[in-house]
């Protein structure tokens, strides 16, 4: 039933009326009598007879005939409902997107389209860079279940090499599932697939697509019309016959973590989706996550990537602003927020008429200010949040409530001027204008992310993630503003940092025509691997801290955040495992508390299941208040 409560979420035994004995087939959403009340349910299969002694209701109403859910994709639900301590109505809402009539009454030929008909091999070109990447094809031709955490070079056309990765599954009649961060990867990875599968062998599955057009393309997926299906994180469940492939791209984006309960990670769902029903699956990215690392260490994949010789090949020329022999060139690159070194590689890519990329991490004009008399950070009179100035000449505004200072004044020694303490990519975009007075000048972020630049003479300020690519790569890459990424109160913030640096740098024209500048210290872990181009080697190092120190992927943890009576209520009828560390608490927001959890991996499902008894003790004595459980939540502090 979608009864999103603890205490109930268990398959309810109902009777079968005649007359809806021929449409009331596994998988249908039907209605049922349920406390008096008319509630949505799922029909999850049919028996002879019942264990119940008591007597049961019957089937109010079969919603549709069409089984939208799928035996492979309930048994997934259920298995990501115990790993999240969540509830399945909570996962089947995630799986499955809302009815639209209209689209299931729409012509359609079960039979239109092959499954996944077999096809010629895959040319393996694409991945002779890499030791095991031709295996990886014939392997996935040949229907193996192979597991591979893929290391992109930089200058890679990734989404060509998913398609390969994906054509060669479809060749072996067998299915896909592609889960991509965002819009823009999604239209990346759409075009490229259409080239090597051709039209109509895929469909695009996200949220964004709107009611109608996501129901099409998850009932063309259901049917069996199409093989492949690509898309966000709506893509994890997508109902895909004959399954041979899962994969994930760049799985240390956030946007690949579900907001809503039981706030599933894509890269999870997907693993679990291939040991579930023995398929391969393909994690990939410029960088490597924690977890990706722990699969290699543990052997439960390998790692695909070049030797080292290739990648001294492809790389561009990766320099720090902050080591010791820049400082004695420039003193002043310990402070300056564009050191000689980077204006002077821009200056020469310019000159060489090609584009150059400006990252910085933090969007709007000035989204940070203070007291240009004594620094104290200017705050909101009202609700003490942030000022920022969206203009040159603009007045400070609240990032939180909104509201105009207009007659702002230093709390601490009454003045009334104010300076930058933080610049966003619209002022560096304007300071680099005048720096550069006769190229043309482009920003790319949320209000507006470009997909592409020509390949000629212009500068580019981007935040993370919305980098446009060049025709032909960018002479330098600038990366601003290190310390903004590296000092996050964040378990994951040099591993991030990493991320969104690598992502930049795999822009850049090869050495020596492409030139990238980190404006940090060289002697950080992160700017070393950044430097020789190895994620693998920082992942492992991050992986060995994580376990000396107790976090996640070494260990499994939970929070459980809400209102101090609320947790204690809580944990005091959680019987948690015998070997499970209790943590805080720590502040959380809208004045709750936070408490952690920690456990062996051997001990996940244990912490998971007495935590989901817990809710669902208070769920069914009615308890007021509520509380948010999440396990390994991307952020833990």
């Amino acid at each position: 039933m979608d009864v999103p409560l603890a205490h109930l979420d268990r398959p309810f035994d109902y009777l079968v009326p005649a007359e809806l004995d021929d449409v009331a087939v596994p998988g249908t959403r039907v209605k049922v009598r349920f406390a008096g009340q008319l509630v949505d349910g799922w029909l999850l299969s049919r028996a002879d007879d019942s264990g119940h002694t008591g007597r049961l209701a019957y089937l109010e109403k079969v919603v549709s005939p069409e089984p939208v859910l799928t035996p492979e994709v309930a048994r997934l639900a259920r298995a990501v409902a115990d790993r999240y301590a969540g509830n399945l109505a909570d996962v089947l809402r995630l799986a499955v997107p809302p009815r639209h009539a209209r689209v299931e009454k729409e012509p359609h030929d079960e039979e239109s389209t092959p499954e996944a008909a077999p096809g010629e091999p895959v040319d393996p070109r694409g991945w002779r860079d890499y030791p095991a990447g031709p295996a990886l094809l014939r392997a996935l031709t040949d229907g193996r279940p192979a597991r591979a955490v893929w290391s992109a070079l930089p200058g890679e056309d990734w989404a060509a090499r998913y398609a390969d990765a994906v054509a060669a599954t479809v060749a072996g009649g067998r299915g896909g599932v592609v889960v991509v961060p965002d819009a823009r990867d999604l239209d990346r990875l759409d075009a490229a697939l259409t080239d090597v599968l051709g039209p109509g062998r895929h469909v695009a599955l996200s949220a964004a697509l709107g009611p109608a057009r996501r129901y099409r393309a998850f009932l063309a997926a259901r049917r069996g019309q199409v093989p492949v299906v690509i898309g966000t994180r709506a893509a994890m469940f997508a109902p895909v016959r004959r399954l041979g492939l899962v994969a994930v791209w760049d799985d240390g984006d956030d946007l690949h973590s579900e907001p809503r309960a039981p706030y599933p990670h894509a890269r999870d769902v997907l693993l679990t989706r291939a040991r579930l029903g023995e398929a391969a699956a393909l994690v990939g990215g410029y960088a490597r996550t924690a977890e990706a690392q722990l699969l290699v260490e543990t052997g439960w994949a390998r790692e695909v990537v070049a030797d080292r010789a290739t990648v001294r090949a492809r790389i561009p020329a990766i320099a720090p602003t902050g080591d010791d022999p820049q400082l004695a060139r420039d003193p002043g690159a310990a402070t300056a927020r564009l050191p000689s070194l980077a204006w002077t590689a821009a200056r020469d890519a310019l000159r060489a008429g090609l584009p150059v990329l400006v990252q910085v991490p933090r969007r709007g004009y000035l989204p940070s200010v203070s007291c240009a008399d004594c620094r104290t950070p200017a705050r909101c009179a009202h609700c003490a949040g942030p000022l920022a100035l969206p203009s040159a000449g603009g007045t400070p505004v609240c990032r939180w409530c909104a509201r105009v200072a207009a007659a702002y004044a230093c709390p601490q020694c009454g003045g009334r001027r104010l300076r930058a303490a933080v610049t966003g990519a619209r002022r560096t975009a304007e300071e680099l204008g005048r720096a550069f007075p006769d190229v043309p000048v482009r920003t790319s972020g949320r209000e507006e992310v470009l997909t592409d630049v020509p390949g000629t003479a212009a500068l580019v300020v981007a935040t993370p993630g919305a980098e446009p690519v060049a025709a032909g790569g960018y002479g330098a890459v600038l990366l601003l503003d290190s310390w903004a990424l590296l000092t996050r109160a964040d378990l994951r913030a040099g591993e991030e940092a990493l991320r969104r640096w690598l992502a930049a740098a795999a822009l850049a024209r090869p050495a020596p025509a492409g030139r990238v500048v980190v404006v940090a210290d060289g002697a950080l872990a992160p700017v070393q691997a950044l430097l020789r181009w190895d994620a693998a080697w920082f992942a492992d190092r991050e992986l060995a801290e994580r376990r000396e120190l107790g976090f996640p992927p070494a260990v499994r943890m939970a929070s459980v955040t809400g209102p101090a009576e609320a947790v204690a209520d809580l944990l005091a009828e959680a019987r948690l495992p015998a070997d499970a560390e209790v943590l805080g608490p720590v502040p959380a927001d809208e004045g709750r508390e936070r408490m952690l959890l920690r456990v062996p991996r051997a001990r996940a499902a244990a912490l998971a299941e007495a935590l989901h008894s817990a809710a669902g003790v208070r769920a069914a004595r009615k308890a007021a208040e509520p509380v948010r459980l999440q396990v390994d939540p991307l952020s833990l502090f």
